[in-house]
């Protein structure tokens, strides 16, 4: 129900952005967000955006370089990712969530896609 693409290899400083898109049913209503999991840790929050996009948070570590933003309209919701270093290579899953207690809790999740950033 999530599709994700526009992950793959690139070169320490560079940029990339990941779409994720919903098909089967909308999302439009759910908050958004993405999440990463390197190679032997575990998965983390990377970045989320509210139903309408009024309202985003970011993982410290991305802070500055990474912007989420959502095209309801599309139904997908994409992830801006500059100055890219090794420490951000992992797999991204997009999901759709909902909020408990202020934390966004995972729904529904995508396939994973792989970035890997070369130093």
């Amino acid at each position: 129900q999530l599709v994700e693409s526009g992950g793959g290899l690139v070169q320490a400083g560079g940029s990339l952005r990941l779409s994720c898109a919903a098909s089967g049913r909308t999302f439009s209503r759910s908050p958004m967000a993405w999440f990463r999991q390197a190679p032997g840790k575990e998965r983390e929050f990377v970045a989320g955006i509210s139903w309408n996009g009024g309202s985003t948070n970011y993982a410290n570590s991305v802070k500055g370089r990474f912007t989420i933003y959502r095209d309801n309209a599309k139904n997908t919701v994409y992830l801006q990712m500059n100055s890219l270093t090794a420490e951000d290579t992992a797999v991204y899953y997009c999901a759709a969530t909902h909020y408990s207690s202020y934390v966004m809790v995972p729904d529904y999740w995508g396939q994973g896609n792989q970035v890997t950033v070369s130093s």
